[in-house]
């Protein structure tokens, strides 16, 4: 791709009903230029024309620099366009870049004359006239892009402006040297020496934002978390452990484990603490959309490419563009949709469905299953080679039978999120309803506990809730656990939970899967792997 083929189509995306922008890739916003030239006067106004300039410099120098950074990630051989810093700069709607000369030898030199600059009006509109020129942003963005590009010192600065009076805006650029002394006055707008120390102040200051964020939000927590995260078994510590250490790399992820262990919400984990936490998370049950419509629901499609595609949709890579993307229950993707994904994969780059033109897309997969994927692999009914795309690493979380320490500590978390969500004061179990939620199975796990927790709190007429409240599957099955010298496969313990609790429920089986916690295309998928496992 050329700079000269670059127009908005390609690199913007967005829902129509809003919430995400993504411009080349990352999130943007669309903010009024009134709003910025009201912002440019309050600076002023209170901080004086030296210190505003100095912030607005240096806003438009991150945002040059960052832009190019992005490019020299994804699209390296766009950054060695010179025509892409200015085509990029009109695409953001800052400025129209009528002419734009570049020499490189014996050294760089860069005149622009610029028309329409967003900064000059608004600098007219709220402040009047002025002395001096006063695209500040502008110049910012420039030298900070250039310095990206070129790996060293670029300074621009503005000649002309249209601020103070001029026909056109018009600004050069050139290294610090080059310069000689006419840069020092202009310097210390930059108030750095080096790209380095821009970028460590930029960084550093990012950084402590984020970080009141995520103390805030603990704190509307209550410091209590996620109930389906409580880890006090060793199994559940060292999987809440690994997630965090696989988080800091970009590679893909499996995550592994039966119907309702809490898989999303280890996926969340990885994302959180990422690099792409401030980036979009999207997640999809690839089991719970038709194959017909899965194409659409991953790549997006255009306007008219089948039958009640009456508008431009984007697909859920584009959505997550930047972040990350879940793909649970991958297992259950058809042969030619993981030929599909597996191109994604290995380009970085989607096709709507109805369009020929090729969208670049950033995204971390995240993927979950509760089969075997190496047995599905060996068995023919998943792709080798995208097996080991998506199973760079990959994350087994433990079902709730092993993590015996974990379930009366869940319980009550969900019994007090429970009780404060319908308004019922109650403040805990009876003795024989501890037992029996610690002696049962619990096929469905976490998501069957939840449910279970929240069955008994709405049937509870007293203060703590009795056998009595719970479901008729958990009440009247018996007791489980590991026997000595009657060691059981763990598929022996689910079939039996599950067709005690449809027996118990007179073969309903959409209640059945209701009081397990599991889903009811879950269900038939393992009655019929039953019928295949050795007695």
């Amino acid at each position: 791709m050329k700079a000269s083929e670059l127009d908005l189509r390609r690199v913007l995306s967005f829902s129509p009903k809003g919430g995400t922008i993504q411009f080349m890739g990352h999130r943007a916003l669309i903010i009024d230029a009134m709003a910025m030239g009201l912002l440019r006067k309050e600076l002023i106004d209170n901080l004086g024309s030296f210190s505003a300039r100095n912030i607005l410099t240096r806003m438009g120098y991150a945002h040059g620099w960052a832009t190019a950074d992005n490019l020299d990630h994804e699209y390296k051989d766009l950054l060695q366009d010179t025509d892409c810093g200015p085509t990029l700069h009109m695409l953001q709607g800052a400025v129209n870049v009528s002419q734009c000369d570049i020499v490189f030898e014996p050294n760089f030199r860069m005149v622009t004359t610029w028309q329409e600059s967003y900064e000059a009006e608004q600098h007219l509109l709220q402040m009047g006239m002025d002395h001096k020129p006063v695209c500040w942003t502008l110049t910012g963005y420039v030298s900070g892009y250039c310095s990206r590009m070129l790996g060293k010192e670029i300074y621009c600065i503005e000649t002309q402006c249209c601020a103070k009076g001029d026909a056109v805006c018009r600004s050069e650029a050139r290294t610090r040297e080059d310069w000689g002394d006419t840069i020092e006055e202009h310097l210390p707008f930059f108030r750095a020496d080096t790209v380095d120390a821009v970028l460590h102040d930029i960084t550093a200051k990012l950084m402590a934002s984020e970080k009141r964020l995520k103390a805030q939000q603990l704190l509307l927590d209550g410091g209590r978390g996620s109930c389906g995260l409580i880890a006090k078994s060793k199994a559940m510590r060292q999987a809440l452990d690994l997630a965090k250490r696989i988080a800091k790399v970009e590679s893909s992820v499996v995550i592994s484990g039966e119907s309702g262990v809490g898989k999303e919400r280890i996926a969340h984990i990885i994302h959180s603490e990422s690099a792409r936490a401030l980036r979009p998370f999207v997640a999809i049950n690839c089991s719970a959309v038709a194959e017909t419509l899965l194409e659409s629901e991953f790549f997006g499609h255009a306007r008219g490419s089948f039958t009640g595609a009456n508008k431009d949709r984007i697909g859920l890579f584009e959505a997550a563009n930047g972040g990350s993307l879940f793909l649970d229950e991958v297992g259950e993707i058809s042969a030619s949709m993981q030929a599909k994904l597996l191109r994604v994969l290995q380009e970085k780059e989607i096709r709507r469905v109805g369009e020929n033109i090729s969208r670049p897309v950033d995204v971390r997969i995240i993927a979950a299953t509760n089969r075997e994927l190496s047995d599905e692999v060996a068995a023919g009914r998943f792709r080798e080679d995208l097996y080991y795309r998506l199973c760079v690493f990959e994350l087994t979380v433990p079902p709730l039978r092993e993590r015996e320490e974990d379930i009366l500590q869940l319980a009550r978390c969900f019994l007090d999120k429970t009780s404060r969500k319908i308004g019922k004061e109650i403040i805990g179990f009876l003795p024989e309803v501890s037992d029996r939620l610690l002696q049962y199975e619990w096929p469905g796990n976490v998501r069957q506990l939840e449910n279970t927790i929240e069955h008994a709190v709405v049937l509870c007429q007293g203060k703590r809730i009795g056998l009595e409240d719970l479901p008729k599957a958990v009440r009247s099955a018996q007791g489980g656990g590991i026997v000595a010298n009657a060691i059981r496969r763990i598929d022996d313990l689910e079939r039996e939970q599950i067709l005690a609790a449809i027996k118990l429920l007179d073969g309903d089986k959409t209640e059945a899967a209701k009081q397990l916690g599991i889903s009811l295309s879950s269900l038939y998928q393992k009655l019929k792997r039953y019928q295949s496992l050795p007695l």
